[in-house]
């Protein structure tokens, strides 16, 4: 009897099926092992990278302090406080008469100490305030909660700021559910239902018009993946999505998907989350955005370039409108309260009129100061609190004034648009502390920084510190005559080397006084030579210079390339009075839990002497008033004393202007990128950028406390000769009280004088 074969013998492809089949079992399920450890690891463990936030300098707001209402109430709508005609109730709020602003302010934990929301009364008094309280008692001191002015990101570009649930405002995650995922509470993680009603939808449609992924499958995509559409891509989303709705509670999946969609693009910078949508589209903290300015950021989760509220203004409009229409279909919010919020307009903050709404030339400097002490993955990631010195209405005045000159000029010039070039630095006059820095024409430009990476020839802005130099050895003072004649310098190369003036004339003797003020290139050089080319070299790097130059004689005249950022502390040694203090951008920064780590303290260094600097400081003065930089007194504020010095490059190719009032020092500087002829001298150019900064300042004039050992004496402009107030020309200058001067002939005797002393006598012998 012939034997039958087995079943298994009979179909052989059974048994090496059955292995793959387990093989493909274990590989998924060692796929899902591995993919549930990764996000499970990745979405607890480091939730976001948390870039380090970056805050302007607080208002302080005392009784005394000079400040207009008018500025004041600038500085609040910067910070986003709202205007109100009744008595401000909520933080951020504000309403002002004529001579008193009322404002409630918010709650802000800063580097010191946290001040709670205040209620405030302000009192003015013209320019100043009279009195601060609120409402009980006087108030010493208040500070406004800082400007977020930017964020130190990674390299990927994600900026955002977290929003604990306390902050998030209760009715958004209602819209969000309401409008991107009716099924958020029920479903888990994938809703094959509100797939199958976007497929039908779209195919009635024609087009793409409903999407089904839910709110974990959006918070997966913009939390783990990437924007490629392909199949293997959605399969691991759902997969993803499914992980998480097993391992993490709705409310947590929901608070991190408000902190995590993209919300918009600010160049590199990529806006996640709504708490920095928030600061970016209405300039104030999400827990203040009412109904109308929520369901704007709700209609921008579905498409932030598409519904963008400044570039497509009816198509944002009608999409937030809807938006509203959803939720009052939903029984949210009220027909009323609907039709109170559809009645608003899209009221955005506009950094275009505004002011950058952020800040690259100084975040740049900002992240230099603080890789000395930290690593990047620092400052990226762990959250970090920077408290910086920049004055956001400073700067928002430099940037228009910088942005405004340079059409100025090239429409003046007859240049073609936007071939101009600029930077425009504003630092404290005796602290350092950079309150403003424009290193672009265009507010907000993350690109090259011309204010600290433009090294260019600094010209006649050196010639201070020549006349400086000599002043330090004690055998000149201002009223000292120097030759202002051709003069030729041989080289070490056996080349000989003959600069002239501007004009081309020579004048002759001259003080050095006149020398300076009137920046003639001849009398320097011949007093440079005479007091040393390397000693001219040693005090430039002594005052703020960051490498010492190379002793060539051209250093004399500005062959020496600075950027305005160096040029700022250059000058503000002189501004206070000889003393070097480091630019300064960083006051202190703390870390996520609001612990100080480190404070950044004024550094003060002795530079130079104090008396020779006060006497250069008065031929400074002198160039605003009768020399190179007249020309700015008609568009200087009435009455401010200032001091300052022009400088023009060969080939006219930079135009500089760098000065200083009591309060700060400035420095602006005009060019071209491709380093061709401006056609612009210092006084041309530059200056008519730096007046009309300087104008916006509301700084005090320039009034340093004469050293001792210096005398006043009235001295002839023209010939430095010793004079008295009756004659013509004459100047009063602090000069050494030893100082040995030749007096011109017919003024050494005041008839004034004499005859008021005769009246003085007269008088006497009557009484």
């Amino acid at each position: 009897m012939a034997s039958t074969p087995s079943k298994a013998g009979g179909r052989p492809w059974r048994r090496p099926l059955l292995a793959a089949l387990a093989l493909l079992t274990v590989a998924i399920c060692i796929s899902l092992v591995m993919l549930n450890h990764e996000v499970t690891q990745r979405f607890e463990g480091r939730r976001w990278d948390l870039p380090a936030q970056i805050y302007a300098r607080p208002l302080e707001i005392y009784a005394g302090l000079t400040v207009a209402p008018e500025r004041l109430e600038r500085e609040l709508l910067r910070l986003g406080y709202a205007t109100t005609a009744d008595t401000p109730r909520r933080p951020g709020s504000y309403r002002r008469s004529h001579r008193r602003i009322d404002l409630v302010t918010r709650e802000f934990r800063f580097w010191d100490s946290r001040q709670p929301a205040t209620r405030l009364t302000i009192e003015f008094d013209g320019q100043r305030i009279a009195g601060l309280s609120d409402g009980t008692r006087e108030m010493p001191i208040v500070r406004l909660d800082p400007l977020l002015v930017g964020s130190i990101f990674p390299t990927h570009g994600e900026d955002r700021i977290v929003a604990t649930p306390g902050q998030i405002p209760e009715i958004l995650p209602a819209m969000l559910k309401v409008v991107e995922d009716r099924r958020f509470d029920r479903h888990i993680g994938i809703d094959p239902f509100a797939l199958a009603r976007a497929i039908v939808a779209n195919l009635r449609a024609g087009a793409v018009i409903q999407g089904g992924s839910t709110l974990t499958q959006q918070l997966v995509k913009n939390y783990f993946l990437d924007n490629r559409q392909t199949l293997w891509r959605k399969l691991r989303e759902a997969v993803m999505a499914l992980i998480l709705e097993y391992h993490y509670d709705k409310p947590d999946l929901l608070n991190a998907y408000i902190n995590e969609i993209y919300m918009g693009q600010d160049g590199s910078r990529a806006i996640h989350g709504f708490g920095l949508a928030s600061r970016f589209y209405f300039s104030k903290p999400l827990d203040e955005l009412e109904l109308h300015e929520l369901a704007l950021l709700v209609a921008l989760v579905r498409g932030p370039g598409y519904y963008h509220p400044q570039r497509h203004h009816e198509r944002a409009l009608q999409r937030r409108n809807l938006i509203l229409r959803l939720i009052t279909d939903a029984g949210i919010i009220t027909n009323e309260q609907r039709r109170a919020a559809t009645g608003h307009d899209l009221e955005t903050w506009d950094a275009r009129t505004a002011g950058a709404s952020y800040y690259p030339a100084f975040l740049q400097l900002v992240r230099s100061s603080l890789a000395e002490h930290y690593r990047d993955e620092d400052l990226t990631t762990t959250g970090l609190r920077v408290f910086t010195t920049l004055d956001p209405l400073v700067q928002a005045d430099a940037e228009r004034r910088l942005t405004a000159g340079l059409e100025a000029l090239e429409a003046r010039t007859g240049a073609a648009d936007d071939t101009l070039a600029g930077a425009v630095v504003v630092t404290g006059a005796q602290s350092g502390e950079v309150l403003a820095i424009v290193g672009d024409r265009r507010a907000g430009f993350d690109g090259f920084n011309r204010a600290i990476d433009a090294r260019r020839p600094i010209g006649s802005l050196i010639k201070p510190v020549v006349y400086l130099a000599a002043l330090q050895t004690g055998r000149y003072t201002l009223a000292s005559t120097i030759e202002d004649e051709p003069v030729t310098i041989r080289l070490t190369n056996g080349q000989t080397w003959s600069p002239s003036n501007f004009s081309g004339e020579a004048h002759g003797t001259v003080p050095l006084l006149r020398a300076l003020v009137e920046s003639f290139n001849m009398a320097t050089v011949r007093l440079g030579m005479d007091v040393g080319v390397d000693r001219v070299a040693d005090l430039l790097h002594s005052l703020g210079a960051p490498d010492r130059p190379p002793t060539f004689p051209s250093l004399l005249l500005g062959a020496v390339d600075m950027s305005p950022l160096d040029v700022a502390r250059l000058y503000g040694t002189l501004a206070s009075g000889g003393f070097r203090t480091p630019v300064r951008a960083v006051r202190s920064v703390v870390d996520a839990a609001d612990t100080p780590l480190q404070r950044f303290p004024l550094e003060v260094v002795a530079s130079a002497d104090p008396a020779a600097v006060y006497q250069l400081n008065q031929a400074l003065v002198e160039v605003l008033n009768r020399g190179t930089g007249r020309s700015a007194r008609g568009r200087l504020p009435t009455g401010l004393v200032a001091a300052g010095k022009t400088g023009t490059s060969d080939g006219f190719r930079d135009s500089w202007f760098a000065g200083f009032t009591g309060q700060h020092v400035v420095v602006a500087w005009v060019g071209r990128d491709d380093f061709e002829p401006t056609m612009l001298t210092g006084a041309s150019g530059a200056l008519t950028i730096w007046s009309s900064v300087v104008g916006d300042l509301d700084s005090t004039s320039y009034a340093p406390r004469r050293p001792a050992g210096l005398e006043n004496h009235w001295i002839e402009y023209e010939t430095g000769l010793e004079s008295t107030p009756s004659c013509a020309d004459g100047i009063t200058l602090a000069l050494p009280a030893n100082a040995s001067l030749n007096r011109k002939r017919g003024c050494h005797i005041d008839l004034r004088d004499v005859g008021k002393r005769t009246l003085e006598w007269l008088d006497g012998l009557i009484r």
